[in-house]
This record gives structure tokens, sequence and C-alpha cells, in this order.
């Protein structure tokens, strides 16, 4: 998005005291990230309005030789540029002689291929040695000079659209109206064109949509100026009286099929009634062509004008198609979801076929336009419209946002739609569409169909939560002063008093706020995070994560005897729950899943594991084992208080070795009994019930269930099914347990009976030829009352003495 400030200017006065750098800094501390400044305070230097004083056309040509008035405009000071003939690249020759300064009064001789000059006309000039606007950002911008056309010199040119950067339009050089300037005066005065346009990056204000449009964005830096946005009607367009509208057959009528795609639809019928030729150039084509888009016509450029100034995107159908599309003798306007197998033509000539999650607006049944997105071909205005629809509405961002991308329109309207315009200012802006056409339409009909309006929201805070959270000490009046300025209504009762409450109501345009922190994150927005002082806290440090330790204490246990930590996806495939013998019913399903291989949310972290299992086992070892700590959720725990899923951390395991000497099981049960110990739980396990093995990937006269002496379930330890070892091609040597982890936090003993650290201890190693437990011996004589554990044990090639690390606790 691209911000004019400027245009930005004409709402908020910026004090003098603020320069353009320090605003724009503000604005991206305050409020949007400003990804560049484009500077065009010298696009339009030497730029002039001129009268055409005579035009003659140069035989055998499409070229004219006009002369013109350049009122006060002096040859001094401009840098010559000449060219040989057309074409020719041009050479700067340098500042021009003083002695060939013209006199005032003498007329200035251009050659102009365009068809629609003509005598009397107010033309833009482009004097020799300016820089054409529309090359200005090129690698080689093109200076004017003066050239031979045709033999005939031409000093500079009569500029066309195209070539002063508003647009594409070459069909003709741009014309100036007589009541906004004269001969001599800059284009740049007359138009405002010194400016400098900020872009802006539009995901930072993804939850603001009243800020994508002009109002809305002068609003904001009001209020981080610290000054009230004075709410006068920028829309310069009183309500359309409806006493005076033409009645049948210009009727309209609106029907939503569901509030939930679209909360309001507003439409005004205008008929042709006066001139619609667009003749001059308007300030409005010059904030389209800043803003990145295209002046097209009368019509459309005032509903794409609105939509920069409001940020309510509009749309005009023209009527009498309308009508005939739908088959009616009035429009009758339906909003609906499109139905499987329709099909739209575009304004673009492109053909879409429709989805069930597009919204369509239809005349009768029959779809017109791809709501939010695009209107249709079918209904498009063209040069030989009379009458006009014009639409203002809201619709769901949800649905917008797949239309996108489904069908890969990123207009301007739709950009607005999927941050979720709100409703309020559909009819205004519809009747301000109305008063910018008044000379060329007369509004004869209305509709507005708003079946559930917005409820206002009022939020209740206290001054003293809103600087205890900041860590601020702002005062009553300047925090109400700081919501009032960007149109915040707040009853100031009760602020003096004891309870301090101050009740807050929430403007219509503020999609984005719903509970107190929003206020408290609006108060330390608008007067800047950065004037908040740095202080330390207050509180002593937190308390011990006991689960964090738990998990920490797992890890160093189970790496210490072998096995290696991983960590994957909470999110599978519904193939890798069937594989491990998991109903995918009992596990969540992603609607919006980024990938076909990521749509359920895991129910068990086993599948995972044995996924993994399969790539470990091509390594070149006879054993490894994998384990992983994270969430699972079930469908069968149901949901919270939060209405949120229930969710459950998990130690999953699982072993594997290619020539196992003993059961599986009674390996996988050692590392299990290596938690229990340590953690000091008492277990006992129970043989697997028929119906629970149905639905565990565990063979059931091989696992057993765990259980803590109370009677509280732990989990499960056991070997793998065949067939599920056979989907993941494993070897038959395969077992591996589950377990909750949240019940071994609970039951586990006080914290410090897990504690790392808390012991002191040594390492010492020995050279020896002796036996380890010979060697261990020879050390607990010298240490009687300590713990040893070995730690390494080396021994280098052709070498009869082996080097052992002992760690001694005292």
């Amino acid at each position: 998005m691209k911000i004019s400030l400027n245009w930005l200017k004409k709402y908020v006065e910026i004090p003098k005291e603020v320069s353009d750098e320090d605003l724009i800094r503000l604005i991206g501390a305050r409020l949007v990230e400003v990804e560049g400044v484009i500077d065009e305070t010298h696009k339009y230097d030497n730029i002039y309005v001129v009268r055409v004083e005579s035009c003659e056309k140069i035989p055998e040509t499409h070229l004219s030789l006009c002369y013109i008035d350049a009122g006060m405009v002096p040859f001094r000071g401009l840098p010559e540029v000449t060219t040989e003939d057309e074409g020719a690249s041009p050479v700067t020759t340098g500042a021009s002689d003083p002695s060939r300064e013209r006199n005032h009064s003498a007329s200035i001789q251009v050659v102009c291929g365009a068809p629609n000059v003509r005598e009397g006309m107010l033309a833009v000039w482009i004097a020799p040695g300016a820089t054409v606007p529309a090359s200005v950002h090129e690698d080689a911008p093109f200076v004017i000079g003066k050239r031979k056309m045709r033999g005939y010199e031409s000093n500079g040119m009569l500029a066309g659209a195209d070539e002063l950067d508003f647009g594409d339009d070459h069909s003709g050089i741009v014309e100036i109206d007589p009541n906004m300037a004269k001969p001599g005066d800059l284009l740049a005065d007359i138009f405002e064109l010194n400016d400098k346009v900020l872009e802006i990056e539009n995901k930072s204000l993804t939850h603001r949509p009243d800020c994508f449009g002009m109002i809305g964005f002068a609003r904001e830096v009001a209020g981080i100026l610290g000054l009230q946005f004075i709410a006068q009607d920028h829309l310069d367009s009183g309500e359309l009286d409806v006493n005076s509208f033409t009645k049948l057959p210009n009727d309209i009528t609106v029907t939503i099929d569901d509030t939930n795609i679209c909360q309001r639809y507003s439409a005004v019928v205008l008929e042709k009634h006066g001139e619609l030729q667009k003749k001059y150039l308007s300030w409005q084509d010059t904030m389209l062509s800043k803003a990145g888009m295209k002046p097209i016509s009368l019509v459309v450029d005032s509903t794409n004008y609105l939509m920069l100034l409001t940020g309510q995107p509009l749309h005009a159908f023209d009527y009498d198609k309308f009508v005939s599309v739908g088959g009616e003798k009035q429009p009758k306007i339906n909003v609906r979801l499109a139905k499987k197998g329709e099909n739209l033509t575009l304004l673009d000539d492109s053909e879409v076929a429709l989805n069930e999650n597009d919204i369509v607006i239809c005349s009768g049944d029959k779809p017109v336009a791809l709501a939010g997105a695009m209107g249709g071909k079918s209904t498009m205005i063209d040069e030989n419209t009379r009458n006009i629809i014009i639409e203002s509405a809201t619709f769901s961002l949800y649905n917008l946002r797949k239309t996108q991308m489904a069908h890969g329109i990123f207009s301007e309207a739709i950009t607005r739609f999927t941050k979720g315009q709100p409703a309020y200012q559909t009819l205004k802006v519809a009747e301000a569409c109305a008063g910018m056409l008044s000379q060329g339409f007369k509004a004869v009909a209305m509709a507005d169909q708003y079946p559930k309006p917005a409820k206002q929201i009022v939020v209740k805070i206290t001054t003293d939560e809103i600087n205890n959270l900041l860590g601020t000490k702002y005062s009553e009046e300047l925090i109400v002063k700081t919501l009032e300025n960007v149109g915040f209504m707040v009853s100031r009762h009760g602020l003096i008093k004891k309870d301090n409450v101050v009740s807050i109501t929430v403007p219509e345009w503020r999609t984005d706020i719903h509970i107190k922190e929003d206020i408290i994150e609006e108060v330390g927005r608008l007067l800047g995070y950065d004037n908040i002082a740095p202080t330390l806290p207050l509180h002593g440090t937190a308390n011990h994560n006991k689960m964090f330790r738990l998990m920490q204490a797992i890890r160093q246990l189970m790496s210490k005897y072998g096995a290696n930590e991983v960590l994957t996806y909470s999110f599978v495939s519904q193939n890798l729950l069937k594989r491990a013998n998991l109903d995918p019913k009992n596990s969540y399903r992603i609607v919006n899943s980024i990938s076909p291989e990521l749509q359920y949310v895991r129910q068990s972290l086993v599948p995972s594991l044995l996924d993994k299992a399969y790539l470990n086992e091509k390594l070149p070892v006879d054993q490894f084992a994998i384990f992983e700590m994270n969430k699972v959720y079930r469908k069968e725990w149901g949901m919270n208080d939060e209405n949120v899923p229930v969710q459950e951390s998990n130690l999953g395991f699982v072993v594997a070795e290619r020539k196992g000497k003993t059961t599986a099981f009674y390996l996988a049960k050692k590392y299990a009994e290596l938690v229990f110990q340590e953690m000091h739980i008492d277990v006992k396990y129970v043989p697997l019930k028929n119906e629970t093995s149905e639905s565990l990937p565990f063979e059931k006269k091989r696992a057993a269930e765990i259980w803590t002496l109370d009677g509280e379930y732990l989990g499960v330890v056991g070997e793998f099914k065949n067939s599920v070892r056979s989907e993941f091609k494993l070897a038959p040597y395969l077992a591996g347990f589950e377990l909750n982890l949240d019940l071994i936090c609970e039951k586990a003993l006080p914290i410090k009976k897990i504690e790392f650290g808390k012991k002191t201890f040594e390492d010492l190693t020995v050279e020896t030829n002796q036996t380890y437990d010979e060697a261990k011996a020879e050390v607990l004589k010298q240490y009687p009352d300590a713990k040893i554990l070995p730690l390494s044990v080396y021994q280098p090639d052709n070498n009869d003495t082996k080097h052992i690390t002992f760690r001694i606790f005292k």
C-alpha cells in the first residue's frame, strides 16, 4: 500500500516542528512498518501549464505545429538539451545563454503528434532540460530537449498522461481545467506533486482494516502526534433524499442468503442525465496514480478513489445489463455462495470455475460478479452505459481469502476485504459516490440490507490497570485524551473516585478491540513504547517449572543409557495412523492443513517414532533406541473449560536390535523402569485387555498396561504387532512404550529428588592392566563411602594397559 504525505496532510495538520523525516519515523514506530519512501519532490521540475495559441497540421504527417504561451516562464536557468532529429538520443549542451532569454510575450514552438491538441486548450509542457516523469525511476531517465521533427524545431514536448506517469493512456495529451490554472503555473503546484510517498508493509496492518483508507490512516497519525482527529464529513456528501427517488421500474431489491458471508449490502441506482466524458486531468487522477492504480473512466475512478479514501471497496454494474441477465423488469440482487459447476467470465476476460467457498453476486440466480474480488464481464460498464448500480458491501474475509488463493486474484479491493472491512460505512460511501458523479448521474433508487447490525463493544478498565501492565505513570487526563483523539468514546464518570473505573466505547471501525488488554496496548502504542522507561521487574524470580525439570531429568537419564531424543511433527497423515493400528476418527483433522501428509493432530507419539525407526534401521548399528517428549490430543478426551482440545504430555520410546539375545519386551520395560526408579514411582504391570489391544499397535500377549499402585493409568509397554512391523518394514526385535508425563510429574517425589547438581563429585582416571571390577575395588579403598559410576574405558591398540574414568559421588 502507498500513502501520499500530501494527501495525508489534507486530513491532519502536521505541526511545523515535525519534519517529514520525524513523521515517517513516528509512523514506523507507532503504527505500521514503512518499507520505503519514494521521493517525488523534484519529479515534476520544469513542467508547466501552457495555452496552445495556435495549432496547424504539418502536411502528410500526423503532427501539428503548435505555438504555446507559457506565461512568465523564462528559459534562463533551464539546461538546454538538443537533438539532431526525432528519435535521436538527447545530449546536454549546458545552460542557456542569458542573451537568449525569451521575452514573456513571445510564443514557443512545439511539434505535437497528439490527435486532441487544439487551439485554446490548456496543456502540460515539459520544458527543454526537464526529465520525463515516467522515466524518473528508470536506469536511464529521459531528459527532453530541443529536437527537429520533420524539419520543424520542437522546444520540449506537450505531455500525455502516460508520459506524466498518470496511467497508461497514450491516446492524447493531458488537458487542464482553465478554472484550476493559468499559463506559466507549475504543474507540481497545481496538483501538489512535490510529494513523498510511503510504501507500507500490508502484513503489519492485517488487523487494522480501517487503516487501509486515507481517513483511517490519518486518524491514527493524528493520534500518534497527540492531536484530535476532527470527525468532519470528509466524504462531502449528505444522505440521499429518498423522497426524490423515481419509482418503478427503478426499484431495487437485495437478498442475502447467509449473513455469515455478507453482513451488509448497500446499493444505489444512478441514472444518466448529463455529460459523462472525462475531460480534464484531476487531483483524483494523480492520487490514483500515486497509489499504483490506473485512471480508467469517470465512474471506475470515482469508486477507486473512494476506496483509497475510506478503505471501503465499491463496484459499479451496468444497470441495464444487470437487469437483462436476470431476466426481470427490475434488478434483484442476490448474495449467495457459488454452486458446484458454475462458471463466471470476469472483467479481465478470464473464465473461472467457481467453487463452493466463493461468494457471488447474482442477478436473480445468475452470477454476475465474484464478490469482493472482481466484477463479471456481462455487467461491465462501457461507453454506452446510461444507468449504473453502485455496490458497497462487506463480505466474509475467510471466504475471500480462499477465493484469493483459489483464483489468484490480488486486487486492491480483495486486499482490503481480506482484512475484515467493517459494515458501518457501506451506505455512506455509496452515497458519497453518487455525490461525486452527480454532474453526470442522478440517484433514483437505493437499497440497504443489514440484517444483523454489529453491536458496539464497551470495555471497562481502570487507569491503574493500564499503568501497572505498561509500567507507566500516565495521568487519567492523558489516557482519556489519547483514546478520544482516535475516536474512542470515554465515559469519565468515576475516574476520580476510589474505584477508578472508566467505560470505553469502541468505535465501529475498530474491529480489533475487544478486551482490556487491547485498550492497554492501544494506549502504549499511541503514546510510544519507546517512551516507557525501562525498569526491572518488582517481583522475584519465577518458581521452577516442575515439568521442565522432569523432562530435563528424563532427557539426561535416557541419553545416559544410549537412547537418542528425536523431535517430530505434531501433525501426521491418515495413512501413518492406520499403519500404526490407530483409528484416525480419534484424531482431530486440520481443515486448512499445509500438506496432505499433515492433516491430523497426532493422538500418540508411537507412529512418528516407528516412522523414524525405519530410517535408523538402515544405519550400521546393532541396536538403537529413540524417544520423544511431546503433546498428544485425542477426541475422546473432549474439550477443556476454554473450549479447546484437552492435551496430554507423553513420553514415547522405541528400541530395536538386529540380533536380540532376550525378549524385546524386557528391554523396553527396563528403560521404563529406569524412569520410574529415577522418579521414585512404584508401579504395577497388568495384562492388556482384548478391547484395549485392538486399538493399540502393541501385541496383546507381549505387552502390559502400567498403573500406579493407587490405581492410575500411566501407559503401556510391549512389543509391536507383526502387522505394524510389516507396515513400517521393521525387524522382529522391536518394542517400545508410551507414558503419561503429566501423571509422572504429579506422582514424582518433590523436585529436590530429581534435581541435578546437588551432589558433589569428582572424576578420576586411572591407567591399569586390571579388569574394571578390580580397578573399582582399588578406588573404593580410597573412597569407602562414595558411590562410584563408570564414565569411560579406553584402551589404545597394541597396548596392555587401559584408561578407566570413574565418577565419584561423595
